[in-house]
């Protein structure tokens, strides 16, 4: 997993959320973070696609599930 794509995706959620009391990692679902839910998802999504100048079609968002799936996207359109 690229860790440069994760901080920055770590530093999206943490503001986004207003806490940082989580660690992202590849395996990391909505469960194991307190605050992202339906609500908060959309807004950090939009914030990704702004920190990273990209736009997610929408069967890419309904195809992750996780936090590498999220990174593994990022990464495939930044290169």
């Amino acid at each position: 997993m690229n860790n440069n794509i994760l901080e920055k995706v770590t530093a999206v959620f943490t503001k986004i959320l207003e806490h940082d009391n989580f660690e992202l990692s590849e395996s990391t679902t909505t469960h194991d973070v307190d605050g992202w839910e339906s609500s908060t998802h959309m807004m950090i999504i939009t914030e990704i696609e702004d920190e990273f100048n990209i736009e997610f079609e929408l069967d890419e968002l309904w195809s992750m599930k996780n936090i590498g799936d999220l990174v593994s996207c990022i990464q495939n359109k930044i290169e």
